[in-house]
């Protein structure tokens, strides 16, 4: 399976992409892992914050191919458990899908375009998060369920 994560944005602080490489390393003997960053748009002007939102949203359009399963990061998606996330990346490699891409937006959130194209859009939260924690926490929660569906310790 393929797995690629399209985020808006870079991570900054190391300790964040120290922890992020090495969920990279631990998911490598279960998928094929990428991250396309791709760049933010700088909010000189607080009410042309749509504006900016679709100029991410074109870039975030490009890095996607069109036979991935898209799954968008959004407040409003569906909360999952561990085990359930972990189910619905089992279901989508059992319908013959092999190429997900998870989209992470930036400060302005995403724009209803990149939102139109998802297959599924997941919540981890009502709250919200930097694009840098997120990517940690879905990293993490993607070996956690590479883990359960493999009947492994670790997520317990």
């Amino acid at each position: 399976m393929n797995i690629k994560i399209i985020a808006v944005g870079k991570i900054k602080e190391q300790y964040l992409k120290d922890a992020i490489k090495e969920y990279e390393k631990r998911l490598s003997p279960f998928c094929t892992f990428s991250v396309v960053e791709v760049q933010a748009e700088q909010i000189n002007d607080e009410a042309l914050w749509e504006k900016y939102k679709e100029i991410e949203s074109e870039r975030i359009l490009a890095a996607i191919k069109p036979n991935s399963f898209v799954i968008t990061l959004e407040i409003s998606g569906k909360m999952l458990s561990s085990e359930e996330f972990a189910q619905k990346l089992k279901t989508i490699a059992s319908d013959g899908i092999n190429d997900i891409s998870f989209v992470i937006g930036g400060a302005n959130g995403l724009h209803e375009k990149v939102s139109s194209v998802a297959s599924f859009k997941l919540s981890f939260s009502k709250m919200t998060f930097t694009h840098q924690m997120i990517r940690l926490l879905l990293v993490e929660q993607m070996y956690r369920a590479f883990k359960i569906n493999n009947n492994e310790p670790y997520h317990r």
